[in-house]
């Protein structure tokens, strides 16, 4: 009884009101599942070794049933419960105890493949389909994971090493997928070891993520942790990231195929993080960003020993916009490029897009940042004949490391404003012709805007 009133309590926590940093209320969810089931009720063994996904898969056909009595809470208690994929449902709390740990299983064959996502038109690492991701949610609504901190394992090494030695038949999966659903929230749990990104809300709505921890090794080979990707109203907080390639990557589609979709990236808020990105960036945009991404909201983060900070990326063909950004209160220490904008970032998911399709970047507003240890402040290169516009940099300060060999800014094809940033930043960003009123700000952060 008293495990069943702390778990009540912990749930009732996660879904009172979900509510941004920002003040935005979402839909009132339900306070707590009125049933409850244990996954060893469904023959769960929690010994590391014995394989449990049609325990999953039972359970959480049991916990339909009460979708339409106030949904259900799947309880995982402290073991180590081995499982290939399974989908979740609607109504639906999956609650990992203390000590519980659910882990993915090496056997590809326990992860089913599917078709690729149709705003990408391909997998993410080979043509044609993908493997499904551990623990999914298709056309759902109303969808808790959470816990007392226990912890997802991917068991991502196996899968590192098959796309390194270029043995991978179909594109990895990834630890937790939400596929045109609403009404999410995961919480209060740890992530490790994803064989490609962690946490994939897409095509989805109302989504919240915080008080997690996302790791995986600093040498794995392009894993990601949270990746929006085409979803709206969207709130990250409170969490803390380590991977090889990017920390938090907002994306919304891939060439043609993101542009026929056309379900952008929107309404995005993203606060009180702590990010590390060996070899990608801490907070990246795109560079699949065909569908769009517009109205992000970023402040009081911290990135550090990364390769890149922050980092707006596209490419000809691309299409899409990158547009109404502010990113503030950042703090950095040892990051190798505090500040990237690309335009060439090459890769396309086959040879029939038209380089024609020319993407828009535009009042991008970056603000209130520290740096130590930083090899370079900025690389800023647009695209010959469609320059990234309204780049707008206030109260930047980035000590430049010693051993730093280039010069801490470059700039091609962008146009902007700055004040008050040093190093001071290349011409184009500080025109005498230019002033404030081109810079984009919402109305709670409004330094840049016109007075």
């Amino acid at each position: 009884m008293r495990r069943k009133i702390v778990i009540a309590a912990l749930v009732l926590g996660v879904l009172a009101l979900i509510q941004c940093g920002d003040g935005r209320r979402w839909e009132e969810a339900p306070p707590s599942r009125p049933h409850s089931v244990t996954i060893t009720e469904f023959g769960a063994v929690g010994d590391g070794k014995t394989l449990n996904t049609l325990p999953f898969q039972n359970a959480v056909f049991y916990a339909r049933s009460f979708a339409d009595k106030g949904g259900a809470q799947l309880y995982v208690p402290k073991g180590r419960w081995l499982t290939g994929s399974f989908n979740l449902t609607s109504h639906l709390t999956l609650f990992l105890e203390e000590e519980a740990v659910i882990i993915g299983t090496k056997d590809p064959s326990q992860w089913p493949v599917v078709e690729p996502l149709p705003s990408y038109g391909e997998g993410i690492d080979l043509p044609g389909p993908r493997h499904r991701s551990l623990i999914n949610g298709y056309n759902l609504s109303d969808v808790v994971i959470t816990g007392n901190n226990g912890v997802v394992d991917g068991q991502g090494s196996i899968w590192w090493d098959w796309l390194q030695s270029h043995e991978l038949n179909h594109s990895r999966p990834h630890i937790v997928e939400f596929m045109n659903s609403q009404q999410i929230v995961v919480s209060n749990l740890t992530f490790l070891n994803s064989p490609a990104w962690s946490i994939h809300p897409v095509y989805c709505s109302n989504v919240k993520v915080h008080n997690v921890t996302i790791k995986t090794s600093l040498d794995a080979p392009l894993t990601d942790g949270i990746v929006p990707d085409s979803c709206s109203n969207v709130c990250i907080e409170d969490s803390s990231i380590s991977v090889s390639h990017d920390a938090i990557s907002l994306k919304s589609g891939w060439d043609k195929y993101g542009i026929s979709f056309a379900k952008p990236t929107s309404d995005v808020h993203i606060s009180r993080v702590d990010l590390r990105a060996s070899s990608g960036a801490a907070l990246a945009f795109g560079s699949e960003m065909s569908g769009g991404i517009s109205d992000i909201h970023v402040d009081h983060i911290r990135i550090d020993s990364s390769s890149k900070g922050i980092s707006f990326r596209t490419t000809p063909g691309r299409g899409g916009y990158i547009a109404e950004v502010v990113v503030t209160d950042v703090i950095m220490d040892s990051v190798r490029v505090a500040i990237e904008f690309i335009g060439n970032w090459s890769s396309h998911p086959d040879d029939h897009f038209d380089p024609s399709v020319l993407p828009l970047i535009d009042q991008i507003t970056l603000q209130n940042m520290e740096g130590t240890n930083i090899s370079v402040a900025g690389v800023l290169s647009g695209i010959e004949g469609d320059p990234f516009t309204a780049i707008c940099l206030s109260s930047l300060n980035f000590s430049i490391a010693e051993s730093a060999a280039s010069s801490a800014w470059s700039c091609s094809n962008v146009s902007g404003y700055s004040e008050s940033v040093f190093p001071e930043p290349c011409s184009e960003l500080h025109d005498p012709s230019t002033n404030s009123s081109i810079c984009f700000s919402f109305p709670s952060y409004s330094a840049l805007a016109v007075a």
